[in-house]
């Protein structure tokens, strides 16, 4: 599944603060509905993930109903991006690793 969407970038001062962006609910729909085959645990979703010239491994999760998508401070200093700055994410949701039991 790939996917490309434009979203701001907002911050989140929880118990790890962070960057993201909000996965479009048409995009959070689909994933959530192949979400148990895409997890590879706790809902986190491993992706690939392109914002200009720089591309990184990350994992999305749920949140709110939706979906969030971590932006790495490398990422953000490497394309001088902040917060409120308005991005294309391109996103290409990866098989998830399970480890044998």
């Amino acid at each position: 599944m790939e996917f490309v969407f434009d979203g701001e970038i907002w911050y989140w001062r929880g118990p790890s603060p962070y960057h993201f962006l909000t996965i479009p609910d048409g995009d959070a729909d689909a994933i959530g509905a192949q979400a148990r085959e895409l997890t590879y645990g706790w809902g986190m979703i491993p992706v690939q993930v392109r914002i200009g010239r720089t591309e990184w491994r990350t994992a999305m999760f749920a949140k709110d109903g939706g979906y969030v998508l971590p932006i790495r401070d490398n990422v953000r200093r490497a394309e001088d991006l902040h917060l409120g700055d308005e991005v294309t994410a391109r996103v290409r949701v990866l098989e998830p690793v399970r480890r044998p039991r």
